[in-house]
């Protein structure tokens, strides 16, 4: 018996934005759906828009797993985990460690598989997608906040966009530039809008 995909079905407990009030509560899994999601749109853009060798299955595989760890170590917030380099280090090892206890989870048989997505074995330029996409979520979320009222992520809204706009991904500007400002529309706008 291996514990591996029941551990992982309990992304769903692990809350997100534990200092923050939360008018729409989220979980590490919502998260990681939300992330993979991304991760598949960045993915399109670089090899559909921009003409770019992208291995999209193997990224948006990674990105579905990029949180696993934290099953094991809960979701340390922001404030904490990048509050200086020593402590960002060492949660890096926490981290991997973690990750390294996941993999002798896994069935044997689905290990060599299994093992180089929860490592984020996808290289530095599908790494750097993956944290694109990672920080779209966040911000979409402090959109999602806003509109619903709650001022609470409105520091985490402009620092969240000041980091993608940071990384200078085309991928992440295209979109930014093009399919973020849809997220700012209630449904019936949703509705009206044409491709």
């Amino acid at each position: 018996m291996n514990s591996f995909f029941a551990l992982i079905s309990r992304m769903r407990y692990i809350g997100r934005w534990g200092l923050m009030r939360n008018s729409m509560p989220e979980n590490v899994q919502e998260h990681s759906h939300m992330v993979a999601v991304l991760t598949h749109a960045l993915g399109l853009i670089r090899r559909d828009v921009f003409g770019r060798p992208c291995e999209v299955d193997r990224l948006v595989t990674a990105a579905l797993y990029h949180d696993a760890s934290e099953i094991l170590t809960g979701d340390l917030p922001t404030p904490i985990k990048y509050h200086d380099a020593n402590i960002r280090a060492a949660y890096k090892q926490v981290e991997q460690q973690a990750c390294y206890r996941l993999i002798n989870m896994i069935p044997v048989e689905l290990r060599g598989s299994l093992s180089p997505v929860i490592l984020m074995e996808v290289g530095d330029d599908g790494a750097l997608l993956i944290k694109a996409a990672d920080k779209l979520a966040a911000l979409i979320k402090c959109i999602e906040e806003r509109k619903a009222g709650n001022l609470e992520f409105s520091s985490a809204e402009v620092q969240t966009r000041r980091a993608l706009q940071a990384l200078h991904l085309p991928e992440a500007d295209w979109f930014m530039e093009r399919l973020l400002p849809a997220f700012e529309c209630n449904l019936d706008e949703l509705e009206r809008i044409e491709a």
